[in-house]
């Protein structure tokens, strides 16, 4: 099922005995499993009934104790299990725990576990005990313009905020699946349009162009330009004033699907000055080194979700010297 199903069964108060959150995208693993602890503990004590694992430490012992522990003073307990194929074990023992407990929590209503996982082997045998009445939350990002409408749509209902037409389409062509992007200029938007009135294309392009003002234009000026010296100073700089890695990330991939879009003739929304500029330095590349650098992107967005062995700021600095060259 989608994060947007799972929260449609919880809301109509239905809890399965075991969900898996699979998938790369952390931020709606963590909405998920927000979601399913409020409808577990609801307003009832967490101390004794909350038990959260790290796959790394966790035995299979462990594992079952938590799962088969008894609620206090409420009608179930919560258990979260977080990366049970992490570095540093070898997943096969946990595995067993894990597919067992799937497996007694099917004759039982007092426990609910949560799998939280960035990347699993469907293959595997724990992977399949997340059969009915359990149940697998595939939380990958969306992947297009058309399921990134969706996610926006989604994300302003759920916020109360109305969205003109063409308003959605505008911000997912300018941000893309970077999804805590996505929220944050969502609200910048509907800051824009004003307490109570539809956020309309003219407020998204308006918070859009405010990018313009904000240092990480250096950084994408330098890198479109191809002055990799200056860029990997602009990039330290950022990095040493507190700009978190994935926000920079998310800003990089923004900035190459608009010029993968200006080199392909399609248009991009923005103030004309800075779409004169991305039109420029769209020149630079070919259609083919283009699509090399969003390859790129997505190879250091898996390497700051953990997935290499490089540090966030390394990964950044070896993608952005790959790009402006």
């Amino acid at each position: 099922m989608t994060p947007a199903e799972l929260e449609r069964e919880l809301a109509s108060g239905k809890l399965r005995p075991a969900y898996l959150l699979a998938g790369s995208e952390a931020l709606l693993r963590d909405d998920a499993s927000r979601l399913i602890t409020e409808a577990v503990l609801a307003d009832g004590p967490r101390d004794f009934n909350f038990d959260r694992l790290d796959g790394v430490g966790c035995t299979e012992a462990q594992l079952l104790d938590a799962v088969r522990s008894l609620p206090v003073l409420a009608e179930r307990r919560l258990v979260v299990l977080r990366e049970p194929e992490g570095k540093g074990r070898g997943p096969k023992t946990l595995g067993e725990g894990i597919a067992a407990a799937v497996e007694e929590l099917r004759e039982s209503s007092a426990t609910v576990l949560v799998v939280a996982a960035s990347k699993i082997d469907k293959r595997s045998k724990w992977v399949k005990a997340f059969k009915e009445p359990a149940a697998l939350v595939v939380c990958d990002p969306p992947k297009g313009l058309r399921a990134i409408v969706a996610f926006l749509k989604q994300e302003a209902k759920r916020r109360r905020i109305s969205l003109q037409p063409g308003a959605a389409e505008a911000l997912a062509d300018a941000v893309g699946p970077q999804l805590l992007m996505l929220r944050q200029e969502l609200e910048k938007a509907a800051l824009q349009a004003g307490p109570g009135l539809p956020v309309s294309r003219q407020d998204v392009i308006a918070v859009v162009s405010d990018v313009a003002d904000e240092p990480i234009w250096d950084l994408t000026d330098a890198i479109g330009e191809g002055r990799t010296p200056d860029a990997l100073v602009v990039l330290g700089r950022l990095l040493e004033s507190g700009a978190v890695p994935p926000v920079l990330l998310g800003s990089l991939a923004s900035h190459f699907r608009k010029l993968a879009r200006l080199r392909c003739g399609a248009s991009v929304a923005g103030h004309p000055f800075m779409v004169r500029k991305l039109e420029s330095q769209a020149q630079r590349y070919t259609r083919g080194r283009l699509v090399a650098c969003l390859h790129a992107i997505h190879g250091a967005d898996e390497a700051l979700k953990g997935q290499g062995s490089l540090p966030p700021e390394i990964a950044l600095e070896r993608l952005v010297m790959g790009l402006s060259v």
